[in-house]
């Protein structure tokens, strides 16, 4: 039995410092995860610790030790959802995600920021699972169990996801080409 799988046995049985520590390995991934569906600093860390509390009251009901992860990711996109639902608003880009990108380099910073807009045009249920895959490096396999879906769904979802994005940022470089040669 690996050690997070022990934390997490422990965890169940109500050790909050086998809790903490299994938090403390998942915190980055969470955190990055909550950035990208809110956008800012202060609403992703809220996401986050809404997660953490939300884990903490039920992990007694974790099925399967090893899927702890899957589990808690689950619990923050929810969370992040249900919050951008409640708040009925889309927030733009703002100088925090500027300020917070400086120290990359020009090219890079705005293709990230490209991206990022482009992710966040798409349908939920594509971002959905390209974070997923590529943010979390999660298997298909774990990802449609993860949403209870077939994984043909997934894949499916993955690949027009994909499409989507590459249409979107095609056109905004072709965009910037076109003007440029002017």
């Amino acid at each position: 039995m690996t050690t997070k799988l022990k934390l997490v046995a422990r965890a169940k049985k109500g050790d909050t410092e086998a809790f903490q520590a299994i938090i403390h390995e998942e915190k980055e991934k969470l955190y990055k995860m909550a950035y990208v569906y809110m956008k800012n600093e202060e609403d992703a860390l809220e996401v986050f610790q809404e997660t953490v509390y939300k884990s903490l009251t039920a992990i007694a009901s974790l099925k399967q030790d090893e899927y702890f992860s899957t589990w808690i990711t689950r619990i923050l996109i929810n969370t992040a959802l249900a919050s951008l639902k409640k708040k009925q608003k889309v927030v733009p880009l703002s100088s925090e995600i500027l300020e917070n990108w400086e120290e990359a380099d020009e090219v890079a910073h705005e293709d990230q920021l490209d991206l990022l807009q482009a992710m966040e045009e798409i349908e939920e249920k594509y971002k959905t699972v390209l974070l997923l895959r590529y943010y979390q490096d999660y298997t298909i396999g774990q990802i449609a169990a993860f949403l209870s879906c077939p994984e043909g769904t997934v894949k499916t979802n993955i690949r027009r996801g994909l499409a989507i994005l590459r249409t979107k940022l095609k056109g905004a470089y072709l965009d910037d080409r076109q003007h440029s040669n002017i």
